[in-house]
């Protein structure tokens, strides 16, 4: 007996899209540890097989499903800031988004494996120009700085890394629970050092 054609296939779907969609629902619901190649292709509906005709090894297909996890989790969240928005609530908008960003997707990253990182990273952030969050705040920061909202000499690289970082940090907490006030907290505390007085 054939094995059965994923449906992508008769919908006209690319087979190779078909499967790394699978695999990003499986990140999105279970995380990355200990997900198999059986399961992934049961997902997909296809034969186990059929992963190997697309993907070199599991790590390649397991690091475009993480990536396809992170990118399908930032499209669900809001735009980011205009480049003319109050410097403060624009930070706290960068902020939240981290904050919303990192819930969903920090349990993917448990007990992953070193090599489906390293492939991970490089794929970069096509939306964002390849740029993460922590690069875009620092950009916006930057270009802050240029019309004299943020001090000339603020270290806007640090700023954004101890923003991003602080949001990364307290989500990695099981169960991840942000503390009421946390990115109000935090904005105040980088506003204090790069903010023009």
């Amino acid at each position: 007996m054939a094995p059965r054609r994923a449906r992508a296939v008769e919908a006209g779907v690319d087979l190779r899209d078909h499967l790394i969609g699978a695999a990003a629902r499986l990140i999105a619901r279970r995380g990355t540890g200990g997900l198999t190649v059986r399961e992934i292709a049961r997902e997909a509906e296809v034969a186990t097989g059929v992963l190997y005709n697309h993907f070199a090894d599991k790590e390649e297909l397991l690091a475009l499903g993480l990536h396809g996890h992170v990118r399908a989790a930032e499209a669900d969240l809001p735009p980011l800031p205009a480049d003319d928005e109050e410097l403060g609530r624009a930070l706290l908008a960068y902020t939240r988004r981290a904050l919303d960003l990192h819930l969903v997707i920090v349990p993917a990253f448990a007990n992953l494996a070193p090599e489906v990182l390293e492939r991970f990273t490089a794929l970069g952030n096509p939306a964002a120009g390849g740029q993460g969050l922590r690069d875009q705040l620092a950009a916006f920061l930057r270009r802050r700085q240029e019309t004299g909202d943020v001090a000339a000499g603020a270290p806007v690289e640090a700023a954004a890394t101890m923003i991003i970082g602080a949001c990364h940090e307290v989500t990695l907490r099981a169960p991840a629970v942000v503390p009421e006030g946390f990115a109000d907290d935090l904005v105040t505390i980088v506003l204090g050092g790069i903010q023009v007085r």
